[in-house]
C-alpha cells in the first residue's frame, strides 16, 4: 500500500496515521518525523533546514522534497508507505509524482480525511495543555476531573496559542490556500478517496481501513 492522507489540521491525521500504518504494515513517514531525524543526524539536508528555522523562516520546498526523496530510499519504505503532511502544495505533488515514476510504483490512493470547520474549531480550542508536565486533554471529550487541573500530575492546565480560535481559523485559511489544491490535483488522477472523520477514532479507522482495501 502507498498512501497519503490529507485533511485540515485537527481532522485527526496522525491518530489515523498510526493505525492505518499499523494495518497495512508500511512505515508512517511524517514530514516532522523526518525533519526531526535529519536535524538530529546532522545530515547536510538537516543542517540546511535548521538554518531556515533557525532564522524563523519556512524551510522551502526544495529542502523538503530532497528530505522526503531520501527517505523514500530507506528499505522500510521499498514495499509501501504512509504519508502524512507530504505533499502540502501541488508543487510537491509533481515533486513526488516524477519521485515515484522514476522509480517505477504508483501511489496506490490519497485518502481525505473530511471535517466541517465548526467541528475542528471545537476540537482544536477545547484542547487544554499541563504547564508541568504537558499532558493534553479537553473541555468536551476528556474533562479533567477538576477544571483547570491536571488529572496526571495537578498541574495548570491552559489553553495553548496555537488552539485559540482566531489563530486555528488562519490556520484553516492557510490550509484552504495552500493545501486544498492537491485534493483536487489528485481527484484528477482518479487517486482520491473520501471518508468522514467525524465520529469515535476507531469507527474512522475501520472506515478507512475498508475504503481502501
Amino acid at each position: 500500500m502507498r498512501l497519503i492522507l490529507v485533511g485540515p489540521p485537527g481532522a485527526g491525521k496522525g491518530t489515523q496515521a498510526v493505525h492505518l500504518a499499523a494495518h497495512f504494515g508500511i512505515p508512517h513517514i511524517s514530514t516532522g518525523d523526518i525533519f526531526r531525524a535529519n536535524i538530529k543526524g546532522e545530515t547536510e539536508l538537516g543542517k540546511l533546514a535548521k538554518s531556515y528555522m533557525d532564522a524563523g523562516n519556512l524551510v522551502p520546498d526544495s529542502v523538503t522534497n530532497e528530505m522526503l526523496k531520501d527517505r523514500l530510499t530507506h528499505s522500510d519504505a521499498a514495499h509501501g508507505f504512509l504519508l502524512d503532511g507530504y505533499p502540502r502544495n501541488v508543487g510537491q505533488a509533481e515533486f513526488l509524482a516524477d519521485v515515484l515514476k522514476e522509480k517505477l510504483i504508483e501511489l496506490d490512493a490519497v485518502l481525505e480525511l473530511a471535517i466541517p470547520n465548526e467541528e475542528i474549531i471545537k476540537r482544536l480550542s477545547g484542547r487544554r495543555t499541563c504547564k508541568n508536565c504537558g499532558t493534553t486533554c479537553h473541555v468536551i471529550f476528556d474533562k479533567p476531573k477538576v477544571d483547570g487541573v491536571c488529572d496526571n500530575c495537578g498541574g495548570e492546565l491552559y489553553q495553548r496559542e496555537d488552539d485559540k480560535e482566531e489563530v486555528i481559523a488562519n490556520r484553516l485559511e492557510v490550509y484552504k490556500v495552500q493545501t486544498e489544491p492537491i485534493i483536487e490535483f489528485y481527484r484528477n488522477l482518479g487517486l482520491l478517496k473520501v471518508i468522514s472523520a467525524v465520529g469515535e477514532v476507531s469507527e474512522i479507522s475501520a472506515l478507512a481501513i475498508s475504503t481502501l482495501e
